[in-house]
């Protein structure tokens, strides 16, 4: 049951957006910006990256929902997404992806601890300063979204199928507008 009186049904992140529309309003469009807007990482691979920070966190709702929408949009699917979430060091990605994945594990923990040899080792596997900076803005805003679902204990439907409908409703329409009323 959730810490406070959050909208019935409404699962994991979309209960706090629609109980605070105004601030649901802006997550969404923080996310839209991250893992849609313009960039040379590809959409599946920046929503893996959130799954895979999402997962070291243990936060349930936000692994299962990026999941699922990186799993729509990654070459090889849900073979990839488990891969990386299972192991991203013997995942099937590009070294590129493997070491941006890394930094971003490291955000998850503590941002310190990216070191001169992380980023060279992502620059020479070819990632560019924007997608650097996107990764580690992409792993600390999902160390924010996973604390804001756990923190209410917001509740998470447990199976992977119950993710597929949003996942397809993000992967073509995106985030913005998609908070839920209250209500």
């Amino acid at each position: 049951m959730a810490h406070i009186a959050l909208p019935e049904g409404l699962p994991g992140i979309t209960g706090p957006m629609a109980f605070r529309p105004e601030t649901g309003v802006v997550l969404n469009a923080l996310a839209e910006q991250l893992l849609r807007g313009d960039s040379t990482l590809g959409r599946g691979e920046r929503e893996l990256i959130a799954a895979s920070v999402s997962n070291g966190n243990e936060c349930q709702f936000c692994t299962n929902s990026h999941a699922a929408f990186s799993a729509l949009q990654i070459e090889g699917g849900w073979d990839t997404v488990d891969a990386v979430l299972a192991d991203p060091a013997a995942a099937p990605i590009s070294p590129k992806l493997r070491a941006l994945l890394a930094v971003a594990a490291k955000v998850r923990v503590d941002g310190r601890t990216v070191t001169d040899a992380d980023i060279a080792t992502a620059r020479a596997e070819g990632a560019t300063d924007v997608e650097i900076h996107d990764t580690v803005l992409i792993a600390a805003a999902f160390c924010m979204f996973n604390r804001y679902v756990d923190g209410l204990a917001t509740w998470a439907p447990p199976a992977r199928e119950d993710y597929l409908e949003t996942a397809q409703m993000i992967v073509d329409h995106g985030y913005v507008g998609s908070v839920p009323p209250a209500g």
